[in-house]
C-alpha cells in the first residue's frame, strides 16, 4: 500500500466553524499535531492561526510542517452573499499561495448549519429538503464565480467539499452538483464521514467520482451514535458534541476499502485526518495519535 502523506487539521482540536467556545490557541494546536507524527496541516478558519504569510510560514517551518489546503465557507444558496464569499476565498487564497505554492488547494463549502430544516434533519434529509432548480441555478454559478476568481487572481485550484447541514449532503445532490460544474473549474473534496452521514459509501464514491476528486479528508462516522441522535431528534451541533465523529476505526466507515479504492483510482494527493469536536471536548493530542497509530495498521 502506497505510503502517503498524512496531514491533519484545525477542526480536529475544536476550531470548527459555526460553533461557539474557548478554543485552544494555534500554536499549542500545531506542536500536538505535529508531535502526533503528521505532516501536513490545513489553515482552519481565517484568523485562527497567524494571517501574514512570513510568521504563518515560520511557525510552519519551525515544526516541519506543509500547509496544504483551507475551507471557506461560501453561501452559496443566496447570491447576496456571493461577493463577501469570493473577497474571503481569495484573501484565503492569496495567503495560501505565498506560504504553500501552486499546490495549496481552496476547498469551497456551503456556510453549513445556517438552514434550519437542514441543519435539524442532516442525515435525515429527503428529496423535498432539496433546493428548487431557481436556486440550484443560484448555488451552481456561485461557485464557478468563486472558482474563476480564485484562479485569476492567485491561480490555485478550487475544489468543493459535501458537508452535512448544508444543502450539498446526499449522493443525489453530490451527482446533481458535479453535473451542473464545470470539471475545469471546480474540483472535489472528499470526505469519508460526511459521505456516509449523508447516505453514501464512502468507497464506491471514490471510485465514483475519481475524475474530480483533488483531496481525501479520512473521517469516521458512528452509525450507532447518530441513530441514538436521531432519536432525540438532536441538530447538527448536538450531534457533533455526542460523538458522531468518532476517531479512526472506531464509526462505520470501512477504511480498508476506501484505501483499496484509492489505490484503484491511483490517488497520489494527501490524506488529512479529520475527527470534527467542539471547543473543548475530548483530548484532540490522543485521538490524534489514536488516529495515527490506526492508520499504520491499515498500511499507510
Amino acid at each position: 500500500m502506497t505510503k502517503f502523506k498524512l496531514a491533519n487539521a484545525p477542526c480536529s482540536w475544536g476550531t470548527i466553524e459555526n460553533t461557539k467556545g474557548k478554543r485552544i490557541g494555534y500554536r499549542q494546536m500545531l506542536d500536538e499535531l505535529a508531535e502526533s507524527g503528521y505532516m501536513g496541516t490545513e489553515l482552519g478558519d481565517w484568523g485562527f492561526m497567524p494571517t501574514d504569510a512570513v510568521q504563518l510560514k515560520e511557525e510552519l517551518d519551525l515544526r516541519g510542517l506543509e500547509l496544504i489546503a483551507s475551507w471557506v465557507s461560501v453561501r452559496l444558496y443566496d447570491k447576496s452573499f456571493h461577493q463577501d464569499g469570493i473577497k474571503q476565498a481569495i484573501k484565503v487564497a492569496k495567503l495560501l499561495a505565498r506560504v504553500a505554492g501552486q499546490d495549496a488547494l481552496i476547498n469551497i463549502g456551503d456556510d453549513h448549519s445556517t438552514v434550519k430544516n437542514r441543519y435539524q434533519k442532516t442525515g435525515r434529509i429527503s428529496q423535498t429538503d432539496g433546493m428548487d432548480d431557481e436556486t440550484w441555478q443560484v448555488y451552481v454559478d456561485g461557485i464557478h464565480k468563486v472558482a474563476q476568481a480564485v484562479k485569476a487572481e492567485t491561480g490555485l485550484a478550487v475544489s468543493f467539499h459535501p458537508h452535512a447541514a448544508t444543502y450539498i449532503e446526499t449522493p443525489e445532490e453530490i451527482e446533481r452538483f458535479l453535473a451542473l460544474t464545470d470539471p475545469n473549474l471546480v474540483g472535489l473534496c472528499f470526505d469519508t464521514g460526511h459521505s456516509l452521514l449523508g447516505g453514501g459509501e464512502p468507497a464506491k464514491s471514490i471510485i465514483k467520482y475519481a475524475e474530480r476528486i483533488k483531496l481525501i479528508h479520512f473521517k469516521d462516522y458512528s452509525k450507532s451514535i447518530a441513530q441514538d441522535c436521531y432519536a432525540k431528534d438532536y441538530n447538527y451541533t448536538q450531534m457533533i458534541a455526542a460523538g458522531v465523529f468518532s476517531e479512526l476505526g472506531q464509526g462505520s466507515v470501512d477504511f480498508k476499502a476506501v484505501l483499496k479504492s484509492l489505490a484503484e483510482i491511483n490517488y497520489q494527493g494527501w490524506i488529512v485526518v479529520e475527527q470534527d469536536i467542539l471547543p473543548g471536548m475530548g483530548q484532540p493530542l490522543k485521538s490524534a495519535v489514536n488516529n495515527y497509530q490506526y492508520l499504520n495498521t491499515i498500511g499507510i
